[in-house]
């Protein structure tokens, strides 16, 4: 492959994956600036492998190396936060009522909250399907699960989920 073509290859990867491997490695780290880093790290990696080899499973090739260089951050760093701020800068703005962006707002940092209190592994899976977008397939590859218990894990955290939701909107009313 010659040099433009390489070039293209990277720069429709980097459009295409940037943003989610972003948030999925602050979604590990629980830090924008160390996600930034290990996300850049992922990128230059992919540059040292030939197009071809990738071919075909590029995005699963990204998420797996994303998801161990973070986790090799973790382990070195020896702590995670609750990550928040980051998943609400991230998301996009439709302009709202003031009122309706509140409710938004506070119902948001509620399904966080719950998500952050969910099991690790429950926590990933969920992240990797619904903000992500990874098929339970590639999923199962990025965690090294089957995929019965990729399954199982999102089942379970969306049920609870959505039990604390609803005891959270029963309470208010």
């Amino acid at each position: 492959m010659n040099e433009t073509a390489k070039a293209d290859w990277v720069r429709s990867a980097l459009e295409r994956h940037e943003s989610s491997l972003l948030r999925y490695a602050a979604s590990i780290t629980g830090d924008a600036e160390r996600a930034r880093d290990i996300v850049q790290d992922t990128f230059l990696r992919m540059c040292a492998e030939e197009p071809a080899a990738l071919e075909g499973k590029l995005t699963e090739w990204l998420f797996i190396v994303c998801r161990n260089r973070a986790l090799d951050v973790q382990r070195k760093e020896k702590r995670m936060t609750p990550l928040t701020e980051i998943d609400l800068e991230t998301r996009a703005s439709a302009d709202p009522s003031p009122a309706l962006a509140a409710e938004t707002r506070d119902t948001t940092a509620n399904a966080l909250q719950f998500l952050n209190a969910l099991p690790p592994n429950q926590r990933e899976v969920i992240r990797l399907k619904f903000q992500s977008g990874l098929s339970y397939q590639e999923i199962s590859r990025v965690t090294e699960l089957s995929v019965t218990n990729v399954g199982f894990l999102i089942h379970t955290g969306i049920k609870t989920l959505r039990q604390k939701m609803n005891t959270m909107e029963r309470s208010a009313r």
